[in-house]
């Protein structure tokens, strides 16, 4: 694969590690990324039938293990004084948080609060969080966002992935860590939200993701709802 004609406002089917090695160093803007959180997500419910995906079921050495190259190749593509947003689920929040912290400066949790409750025993599922960090020394220009976003989250009924998350939890890392024609990169693009997020704001992006059918699912979603 040739940078950029091949990656710039590409949906690029493979293994982020791999694809990844072609992306020049210092090239991209912002990192915006929603990966596995090593869960072993099953979504076979009554609304929607998902299948797992891949490195989801990994035990925590051999996770690490994997998220740790990532990060590597992250810092390595990141240009200087630029940002990392990584959603995360707080069992493995920590985990992550340490790993994260041997390469970026970390700056904050954000906390999607979803507006509704999910599933759950000892009180039930209303968040997820969000490492905040960077590389160099960057600075957020607005001072006026705070750290809990009140984001209502789709009706499971339209996902079109099992962990989708609403246009706003790329739109406003986006909005706030980047200009227009910045690049962003998201290496579990899902569905393509990221991808959205970024045209709808004149912003340029690199889509990876390892499924084909989502990679289907993101290009019909990118042709239809940037034109909203």
């Amino acid at each position: 694969m040739n940078y950029p004609d091949d990656f710039i406002n590409k949906v690029i089917n493979g293994d982020c590690l791999e694809v990844m090695k072609d992306i020049p160093d210092k090239s991209v803007d912002l990192v915006v990324t929603d990966p596995p959180y090593n869960m072993d997500y099953s979504g076979r419910g009554k609304v929607n039938k998902f299948e797992g995906f891949n490195n989801d079921k990994l035990d925590e050495e051999e996770h690490s293990e994997w998220f740790s190259k990532i990060l590597s190749e992250f810092y390595r593509v990141l240009k200087e004084d630029s940002v990392i947003y990584i959603w995360i689920d707080f069992r493995n929040y920590a985990r992550i948080y340490n790993l994260v912290k041997k390469l970026f400066s970390i700056k904050n949790c954000i906390v999607w609060d979803k507006r509704s409750i999910g599933m759950g025993q000892h009180f039930r599922f209303q968040h997820e969080f969000c490492i905040y960090a960077i590389k160099g020394n960057y600075k957020l220009e607005n001072h006026k966002i705070g750290d809990i976003w009140q984001l209502k989250r789709e009706s499971v009924v339209n996902y079109q992935h099992p962990t989708q998350k609403p246009l706003g939890a790329s739109y406003l890392p986006i909005k706030y860590s980047s200009k227009e024609s910045d690049v962003v990169l998201d290496t579990f693009l899902g569905s393509g939200t990221t991808a959205i997020a970024a045209k709808q704001l004149n912003r340029n992006f690199i889509g990876i993701e390892i499924s084909k059918d989502y990679c289907k699912i993101a290009n019909e979603r990118l042709r239809v709802e940037t034109l909203l």
